[in-house]
């Protein structure tokens, strides 16, 4: 194929001239990837322990209030700007309609709490979705069998207030319900939070890939039946624009795309679409993935780790959520 700005041959070009060197690799780099654009997501917990391991997670802990400020004073030190958190708590207190995630004194507003008196120049992203704090797993409210949408749009703008209330820079509506993002910045600003982001999480797909999440925040013997009926289906591709369209008429100021790497088509489209900040989220089941074959020798660590995110910041992301972002920091900055 021949190049629009390249008309004709060159025989005497020899693009390696510009790979010889670490330095002019480094100067003609046509993708940069700094601590800039990481998110670190914690998984926080109610337990007595600071910190417990998930199993399918190697170095992944569920970290108490107490030690996800300590994780977001390191964050600040790498230079990372923001951390999300995403709650495992007691199966005793799930209901049916996901009680806890609404309630003022709860883990996540005390996370966020202990996380801003720590480290305040740090950004606070909270997850909203109900799957954390219902008996039954899913996103939303269950009726009949159904996880009913407009039922569900109360409960989630509530929770996101909530979230605003006790701190939270950015709400992440990831249920994937029809016009919750609408509910969600109405009830933000009829309350005064006019300046609390939305990070939609506007093309989740429906994944083999959450697996080892869904074991970290102690629901996946809570779900019944799978998520299909509203998380997006994996063969559709334009389906993933007009979802994020509608989510940026709703208010949205970021759109997420999960999974990540098994997407980043998608993440190319939405970026070059829209022209808003794009993220991708380097899920549970990824990360799980790439730790087995590093503790096996297969992978090569560091370099997996850069070589991953450097392809996020390639098809278009503006910053990528991924559990390796401290590891991957700390290369950079090296």
């Amino acid at each position: 194929m021949t190049l629009p700005f390249m008309p004709g041959p060159f025989p005497m070009a020899r693009p390696r001239r510009l790979r010889s060197q670490p330095w002019v690799r480094r100067l003609v780099a046509e993708t940069t990837l700094t601590p800039s654009d990481l998110i670190w997501p914690l998984i926080v917990h109610d337990g007595a322990e600071d910190r417990v391991p998930v199993p399918s997670m190697p170095g992944v802990f569920r970290l108490s209030p107490k030690a996800a400020a300590e994780a977001a004073k390191e964050a600040r030190d790498l230079g990372i700007p923001m951390v999300a958190l995403f709650p495992n708590v007691d199966a005793a207190t799930k209901d049916a309609i996901g009680t806890g995630a609404t309630d003022p004194d709860g883990l996540i507003p005390d996370c966020i709490k202990a996380i801003k008196d720590a480290a305040p120049e740090i950004g606070v992203m909270c997850d909203v979705a109900l799957d954390c704090y219902t008996d039954h797993g899913h996103d939303g409210i269950v009726e009949d069998g159904r996880i009913v949408n407009d039922a569900s749009l109360d409960r989630l703008a509530e929770q996101a207030f909530i979230q605003a209330h006790a701190g939270a820079d950015v709400v992440a509506p990831s249920d994937m319900m029809d016009g919750r993002v609408q509910a969600i910045r109405e009830a933000l600003e009829a309350n005064g939070f006019h300046d609390t982001l939305i990070l939609s999480y506007a093309a989740k797909f429906a994944s083999a890939f959450y697996g080892p999440y869904r074991d970290a925040v102690g629901s996946t013997k809570m779900l019944t039946g799978d998520k299909k009926t509203y998380q997006m289906d994996y063969a559709n591709s334009d389906e993933a624009l007009k979802e994020v369209a509608m989510d940026i008429s709703e208010g949205a100021d970021m759109v997420m795309v999960k999974p990540g790497m098994p997407y980043l088509d998608i993440v190319q489209r939405v970026s070059e679409t829209f022209k808003l900040p794009t993220f991708a989220y380097q899920v549970s089941g990824e990360y799980a993935m790439m730790q087995a074959s590093i503790a096996n020798g297969w992978l090569d660590q560091d370099r997996a780790i850069l070589e991953t995110l450097h392809g996020f910041k390639r098809a278009g992301c503006s910053g990528v959520l991924s559990y390796f972002a401290p590891q991957a920091a700390r290369l950079l900055g090296a």
